[in-house]
């Protein structure tokens, strides 16, 4: 699909984010913690795109068969 690579990616950050973010809580590194939440908000939005890019491209499958 259209949005498969940018979920995919999403994924990838939200979890490498939930990493980071529990090795900043365990060692009490703010920065790393911070860092984490950013990666895991940054991964949610990748996944929109990707949903959003799907979902677009379904649209235009919908209205290209209605078509013919």
């Amino acid at each position: 699909m259209a949005g498969e690579d940018d979920r995919a990616q999403g994924t990838w950050d939200k979890a490498k984010g939930s990493v980071k973010e529990a090795a900043g809580k365990a060692t009490d590194n703010e920065d790393l913690e911070a860092e984490g939440k950013l990666d895991k908000a940054k991964g949610g939005a990748e996944k929109a795109v990707g949903k959003v890019k799907d979902a677009a491209h379904d649209a235009k499958e919908s209205v290209e068969d209605a078509l013919s």
